[in-house]
């Protein structure tokens, strides 16, 4: 696989779709809500306002305090109740969905938290969507969907097949529905990165699950570039996957030590609950189909009805030489490309300080 980690600047996000519309972000309180928003503000984009909606109050206000902007407003509420949806939803151009319970640990000892927020969640949304007639709706999946063995992914990949069940039954000139999937995002809250700074710093071991696991790596700014790349280039149901490279999480965590400097021991602690060894962005399936995009897959949705008498197709001998693209076979990253790209990280640098 070729690195392609770099955007080019057609694919760069053109926010003048934003001017004058009102902008919905769920979960808008985390790592990719702050993210998104500031990305809006530090473009201009003209929008008329944008809504927060996440049920975590001290964070809302927080926000609140920092940004001290008119055009932000601020929905307390949960993704699992309808009524508080239907509130935020009124009057909105647009939504990106980010709400999400993403521990995988904490799902697999509440799996039922997960599909009431993951599952259920995502169907409201959708359903508020619709009914109130909003134009777009791009949603945020993980690679842990890919063949998913935690409940955090299973219940990802789930509100991906709600995304296309409600695609199915509506036209493009409706409510478009669409999903992204990536991999780990760096410096997002409850990820690793932050907690290994926080050992360093604190002179205490390094816990590495297992040193040969693999995780793609995709800095917070390329979420942002696929989730605006989705919404700019969307057909109803799509699913736009975003190319990145990966690393080991022993190289990862020497990388870190060099940047900081640091002495501390690096302990083995094997792996924790729901883990895989690597994670996987597209099953050779899905290749097989995918429209190839430079930095990006487009796989389109499967829009046949259930009379699968009406359709007729031949397998494709090249497909069985397709393999999935996974953090193991995707573009590996030396201990010096990741020194080089957690330099590049605003997180990263302010630790340094």
């Amino acid at each position: 696989m070729s690195r392609n980690n770099n955007t080019s600047q057609a694919d760069r996000a053109d926010v003048k779709d934003f001017s004058g519309k009102t902008i919905l972000i769920t979960g808008g309180t985390g790592s990719f809500g702050h993210a998104f928003l500031d990305y809006l503000l530090e473009k201009d984009s003209g929008f008329r306002e944008v809504r927060i909606f996440s049920r975590d109050e001290l964070k809302q206000e927080q926000m609140r305090l920092d940004l001290d902007n008119s055009k932000v407003k601020f929905y307390i509420g949960d993704v699992r109740s309808r009524d508080s949806l239907d509130k935020a939803v009124k009057g909105v151009d647009y939504i990106f969905h980010a709400a999400a319970l993403k521990q995988v640990p904490s799902c697999e000892f509440f799996p039922m938290q997960a599909v009431m927020t993951n599952i259920v969640g995502s169907y409201n949304l959708l359903e508020a969507a619709i009914d109130h007639r909003v134009s777009k709706i791009v949603s945020l999946s993980t690679d842990k969907a890919v063949y998913p063995v935690n409940a955090m992914g299973m219940t990802k990949a789930l509100m991906e097949k709600v995304v296309q069940a409600a695609a199915r039954n509506i036209s493009e000139t409706e409510t478009v529905v669409t999903s992204v999937r990536y991999g780990n995002v760096m410096c997002s809250r409850g990820s690793v990165i932050p907690l290994f700074i926080k050992q360093i710093k604190s002179n205490r071991p390094i816990t590495v699950t297992v040193p040969e696991m693999t995780r793609f790596l995709l800095p917070l700014r390329d979420a942002i570039e696929l989730v605006v790349y989705a919404f700019n280039n969307a057909s109803q149901g799509d699913i736009f996957i975003k190319k990145a490279p990966a690393c080991t999480v022993i190289d990862l965590a020497n990388a870190l030590k060099k940047i900081f400097n640091s002495d501390s021991p690096i302990k083995i602690i094997g792996m924790r609950h729901g883990e895989k060894i690597y994670e996987t962005l597209a099953t050779c399936e899905e290749l097989a189909k995918a429209e190839d995009l430079d930095n990006y897959y487009r796989v389109r949705m499967d829009d046949r009805d259930l009379n699968y008498n009406k359709y007729f197709t031949e397998g494709d001998k090249e497909e069985a030489n397709l393999d999935d693209y996974t953090s193991h076979n995707t573009y590996r990253l030396s201990e010096r490309e990741i020194e080089e790209l957690l330099r590049s990280l605003p997180d990263v640098t302010r630790e340094l300080v």
